[in-house]
C-alpha cells in the first residue's frame, strides 16, 4: 500500500487502468460526489472490523479462556484456528471465481449476518466438531466481507487521497481492540461463553454500521488494445525474478504472522499477570488502527521493497520479544510492534505485486498467504507441548526469513515501470 507517490487509492489493484463502468457505476460516482468520503471510510471500516477484527481474530483472546474453562487443548485450539483459515481461503477463492459475489450488497449483508450467527453459536455447544465447523464457516464469511469491502474502497475512493483507504483498513485494528476490551472485562466477571456472546453483540452493532456499504459496481469489458499498443505492451520488462522473491516473502509471512496472531495472548498469559495477555491484544488492535495510513505516508519517501523489509524485520523482533525476555514491558512492546506491522505488510506486499504487473499478482499472493496461514498452526502444534514460547520463536524465524526474501526483492528492483505496459491483469483485484 505504501510507496505510491500519487493521491489515488493505494489499495491492492490501484495504479491500474481505469475501467469504464456501467450506468449503475456512473450513478454511483454521482453519489460519491455528493457524499463525504469519510462516510464510506467508516462504513468499510465497520465491515472490516466485523469480518476481520471480531469475526476472525476474537478467537485469539478467547482461546486461553476456552483452554482453562472448556477443556480445549492446545492441539485442538490449533485445529480450530486452521479450520478458520481454510474457510478464509475458500471464501477468498469463491470471490475470485464468482466475481458477482463481491459486487452484491445482498451477499455482503448475508455474510455479515451469518458471521454473527457463527459467533453466537460457539457458546451453545461443547462439541469440538461443531466448533470446528462454526470456525470454518466464519472464515469463509470473513473472507467475502473483506473482499467486498476492499473492492468497494478501490472503486469508490479511487479519486481520494491515499490515507483514506488506509484509515478504512484500520477497522481491522478497531475490531481487534474492541473485542479485546470485551474479553479483558469478562475475564473476572464472566466465562468463555460470555466472551463469545459479547463478541456476537459487538459484531451485531458493527454490522449495523456497515449495512449501507455499497460494493464496487460491475465494470464493462475493457476495449481491445490497438495493434500498436499491443506491440508496446509486449516489450515490457520481465518481472518473474522479483515476483518470485515477493511471493516467497509473503507466503512465509503468512505462516509466521498467523502463529503469533493465534498464540500471542496465550504465550503472554504463561509468564505475565492475568490481564496482560488480553491487554496486549487490545494494544495490537490500537496499534493496527493507524498503521496502514502511516505506512502509506512513509511511501512518499521510501520505496515499497525498503518498507516491506523494515516492516518484516520489526515484526520479527516483536514476535520474539515475549519468548526471549518475558515480563510486562516485553509483552506490551511486542503487541505494539506486531499490531503496527501485520496490516502494513499485507498492503505493502499486495501493492508491490500490482506495481510489478505480474499476471494475476494479487490472486497468486493471496493464495500463497492463505496457504501459509493454514500451515502455520499445523507446524506449530508439535511445539506446544511445553508451552507457546517455542512456537513464537518459530514464527519470528519465519518472518525473519521473509525479511531476507524482501531484501532480495530490493536488488535492482524496477521502481519505474513503462506506462504503456499493461497494468490491468485478469483476477488482480483485491482478494487478500
Amino acid at each position: 500500500m505504501a510507496g505510491r507517490r500519487n493521491n489515488n487509492s493505494t489499495l491492492p489493484g490501484t495504479g491500474r487502468e481505469r475501467l469504464t463502468v456501467s450506468a449503475d457505476g456512473a450513478s454511483s460516482a454521482g453519489r460519491d460526489a455528493r457524499w463525504s468520503p469519510w462516510i464510506h471510510v467508516l462504513q468499510a471500516a465497520a465491515a472490516l472490523a466485523t469480518g476481520m477484527g471480531v469475526g476472525r481474530f476474537v478467537y485469539t483472546p478467547v482461546f486461553p479462556l476456552m483452554h482453562a474453562q472448556a477443556g480445549l487443548s492446545a492441539g485442538s485450539g490449533a485445529n480450530l484456528a486452521t479450520a478458520n483459515y481454510v474457510g478464509y481461503l475458500i471464501g477468498a477463492l469463491a470471490g475470485t471465481v464468482v466475481p458477482r459475489l463481491v459486487r452484491s450488497r445482498a451477499v455482503l449483508r448475508s455474510c455479515l449476518s451469518a458471521l454473527v450467527a457463527t459467533l453466537a453459536g460457539m457458546p451453545l455447544t461443547h462439541d469440538a466438531t461443531a466448533w470446528l465447523l462454526l470456525r470454518l464457516a466464519a472464515g469463509a464469511f470473513s473472507a467475502l466481507i473483506f473482499v467486498i469491502a476492499a473492492g468497494s474502497l478501490l472503486s469508490h475512493l479511487r479519486e481520494h487521497p491515499a490515507h483514506l483507504p488506509g484509515w478504512a483498513f484500520g477497522g481491522v485494528g478497531a475490531g481487534i481492540a474492541l473485542s479485546g476490551v470485551l474479553v479483558l472485562g469478562l475475564r473476572t466477571v464472566g466465562n468463555w461463553q460470555a466472551a463469545w456472546w459479547a463478541s456476537a453483540v459487538l459484531a451485531t452493532a458493527l454490522t449495523l454500521g456497515a449495512w449501507g456499504l455499497r460494493p464496487e459496481p460491475a465494470p464493462r469489458p475493457a476495449p481491445r488494445p490497438s495493434p500498436s499498443a499491443a506491440a508496446t505492451t509486449g516489450g515490457g520488462p520481465r518481472t518473474h525474478r522479483w515476483f518470485s522473491a515477493l511471493f516467497a516473502s509473503y507466503t512465509l509471512e503468512g505462516v509466521g504472522y498467523i502463529i503469533a496472531g493465534t498464540f500471542l495472548v496465550a504465550a503472554i498469559d504463561q509468564t505475565s499477570p492475568g490481564w496482560i495477555g488480553s491487554g496486549a491484544w487490545v494494544l495490537v488492535g490500537l496499534a493496527a488502527i493507524p498503521s496502514s495510513a502511516l505506512w502509506a505516508g512513509l511511501g512518499r519517501r521510501w520505496s515499497r521493497p525498503d518498507l516491506l523489509l523494515a516492516a518484516l524485520a520489526v515484526q520479527a523482533v516483536g514476535i520474539a520479544l515475549p519468548a526471549l525476555l518475558g515480563g510486562v514491558a516485553a509483552a506490551l512492546l511486542s503487541a505494539v510492534l506486531f499490531g503496527a506491522t501485520f496490516i502494513g505488510v499485507s498492503t505493502l506486499a499486495l501493492s508491490t505485486g500490482t506495481h510489478l504487473r505480474f499476471p494475476r499478482a494479487v490472486a497468486l499472493l493471496t493464495a500463497g498467504y492463505s496457504v501459509g496461514q493454514i500451515l502455520g498452526p499445523l507446524v506449530a502444534t508439535p511445539l506446544l507441548h511445553h508451552g507457546y514460547h517455542r512456537a513464537l520463536l518459530l514464527a519470528a524465524a519465519l518472518v525473519a526469513t521473509a525479511a531476507v526474501a524482501a531484501f532480495a526483492l530490493r536488488i535492482k528492483f524496477p521502481h519505474t515501470m513503462p506506462t504503456a505496459y499493461a497494468a490491468s491483469e485478469p483476477g488482480s483485484g483485491p482478494t487478500r
